[in-house]
């Protein structure tokens, strides 16, 4: 378990027992509209299955989740096992304290240990503070998809973003 001294806040491994907290936090980034083409949250078993373990992370308050991020292989074949696609969910309540950065920090450092070389994601264009946290982490834009997906009837872009390891060859 990691902490960093703000307000107690530490990150430690997914545990199944954590399950409802992170599905109300998911569910919470469904509602809000631009975090995800999701309608629904998926069952612990779903999530379970879909997510790599070894990268699975909340973000901790006196036991109270705050946040979550996980990963997903973006492809079996060979040549892509460096590269997973990631999703990071915060709180609202939590949003703007630091808590999405210790959690992309711990997936960074997870990642790199296992020889993953990129990070990727996909964030609609509206959705500024999630781009902004992921610039600092030092992702980069790779371009916008433009009407890639419905969501709610209409077509949405996302902006294509990674994150290359340096550490990583």
């Amino acid at each position: 378990m990691t902490a960093d001294g703000r307000g107690g806040i530490a990150v430690r491994p997914m545990a199944p027992a954590d399950w409802p907290a992170v599905e109300a936090i998911y569910a919470a980034g469904i509602a809000a509209g631009n975090a995800t083409f999701e309608t629904s949250t998926p069952t612990w078993a779903r999530f379970d299955e879909s997510r790599l373990r070894p990268h699975r992370f909340v973000s901790v308050r006196d036991e109270s989740v705050l946040g979550w991020v996980a990963v997903s292989a973006v492809s079996v074949r060979p040549a892509y096992a460096g590269v997973v696609e990631h999703s990071v969910y915060v709180d609202p309540v939590e949003a703007g304290r630091g808590v999405g950065r210790m959690l992309l920090d711990a997936l960074i450092a997870s990642t790199e240990a296992a020889g993953v070389w990129t990070i990727q994601s996909a964030v609609f264009p509206e959705n500024l503070a999630s781009l902004a946290l992921h610039r600092r982490a030092g992702f980069r834009t790779i371009g916008t998809r433009s009407r890639i997906a419905r969501h709610h009837g209409r077509w949405r872009d996302t902006v294509l973003i990674e994150r290359r390891s340096e550490k990583v060859e």
